[in-house]
Formats: C-alpha cells, sequence, structure tokens
C-alpha cells in the first residue's frame, strides 16, 4: 500500500491502510457473499449485448427493452437476422437507441464472422467491437467468465474517490488504483460490491452514511447523518 496522501474533495486525507481495506470488504462480504449484477441475461451473448445497452441508461430500462428484445433474438445469428430497425424497435424507449441497435447488430455479425458466434474470453477481442469499450468488456469477463476484472461505471468512480478508496481522475486510474490496494480474495465480487454501494447507499446526491457499512472507514469529510 503506497503511504502517499491522496486528495479527496480538496483535501488531503491519509490512504487506507491494507487492514482496512481488508476489513471493508470483509463487511461487504458478510452481508453479501454472492453479489449479483442487475442486468437480465441468460448467457455472455446477452449479457454482452445488454452491458452495451446500458450505457446512459438504468438496469431497469434495460431488462425491461431487452425481455422483447431477446426474446425475437437470443444469439449473434437471430440478432442480425433480425436486423437494425427491428432491435431498434425493442430498444426504443432507451437513450441513443438507433446507435445502440447498429452496434448489437454490427458486434452480432463480427461475432459470427470472427469468433463463429461465440463471445470471446479475450479483452482486446471484446473491446474490438462496436459500442465494447473497457467496462463493458470487464463486466463480461468478470460476469459470464469469472475474471477478477472491475468494471469502473459511475457510481464505482464516485465510491472509489469520495471514500479515499482508490482517487483518481479516470475512470482507468481507479481500476488500476483498486487492483493494486483490494487483497485478491475479494476481487472477483469487488466491482459489484462497489457499484451496489454506490447505487443504494453511497449515492451522488445524499448519502445515506447512516445505513453505510464502512463509514467509519471512510474519508470523506462531509458524511449525512
Amino acid at each position: 500500500m503506497a503511504n502517499a496522501a491522496a486528495a479527496v474533495h480538496g483535501r488531503t486525507v491519509s490512504p487506507w491502510t491494507e487492514a482496512e481495506i481488508t476489513e471493508a470488504f470483509s463487511r461487504f462480504e458478510a452481508q453479501d457473499p454472492e453479489p449479483k449484477g442487475e442486468l437480465d441475461h441468460t448467457d455472455a451473448f446477452t449479457l454482452l449485448v445488454a452491458v452495451v445497452l446500458s450505457a446512459q441508461a438504468t438496469d431497469t430500462g434495460v431488462n425491461k427493452a431487452t425481455k422483447g428484445l431477446f426474446a425475437a433474438a437470443a444469439t449473434p445469428a437471430a440478432m442480425v437476422a433480425l436486423g437494425e430497425d427491428q432491435v431498434a424497435h425493442h430498444i426504443r424507449t432507451l437513450g441513443l437507441f438507433r446507435g445502440k441497435a447498429k452496434n448489437v447488430v454490427e458486434l452480432s455479425r463480427l461475432l459470427l464472422e470472427r469468433h463463429g458466434g461465440v463471445v470471446p474470453q479475450d479483452r482486446e477481442a471484446l473491446e474490438a467491437l462496436p459500442g465494447v469499450g473497457r467496462k463493458t468488456a470487464n463486466v463480461v469477463l468478470n460476469i459470464a467468465f469469472g475474471v477478477p476484472t472491475i468494471a469502473v461505471d459511475t457510481h464505482l468512480f464516485r465510491v472509489a474517490n469520495r471514500t479515499g478508496l482508490a482517487p483518481g481522475a479516470t475512470p482507468l486510474a481507479v481500476e488500476l488504483g483498486l487492483e493494486a490496494r483490494i487483497p485478491d480474495r475479494f476481487k472477483l465480487h469487488a466491482h459489484h460490491w462497489l457499484i451496489l454501494h454506490g447505487r443504494y447507499i453511497c449515492k451522488a446526491t445524499k448519502p445515506a452514511c447512516g445505513r453505510c457499512l464502512i463509514t467509519d472507514l471512510c474519508r470523506w469529510p462531509e458524511k449525512n447523518f
């Protein structure tokens, strides 16, 4: 663990110790030993599509849209056959739905062309697909294939910076900081715990510090009780 102080909300604070990090994730584990993502899916392909559609959308909204979409097309071949217009129709309630529909059909075509219709277990190959960035690749690798990756979304980015756990100016900086700090035994579920914590407890406005499992460890100076 680095000894350098970290800047949290403009204030210099001491970094978390290894013991504090272990304690925090032990508490998360005790409360929820097997955390799950909240996007509905049945396999690696439907997960990939759901994560691509989740950009600038809520998981609840995505799940409503994919219910009909996956009933109509749950494989790359079926998605290509369905076509861009029909995909767009199914996901029309989501923001940027036309661009997302184009990406979903094209990534499905490329899965067939490059990978025999199978979602690759490789970050570089995943990121080569349209609409798939590092966060999406990390989610798929983690949930579908059990790789201990850490996908940094807006919730996790906020938690890492607000608490002082892994301050960083970019999602990649936060990801690398967390990878360096979190003990290996917690890494498989770490991003789920932190994302869910940010979504329901450490919210952007009015964080529920009174219900927070790690409030005594958190470095945020403006706790809301």
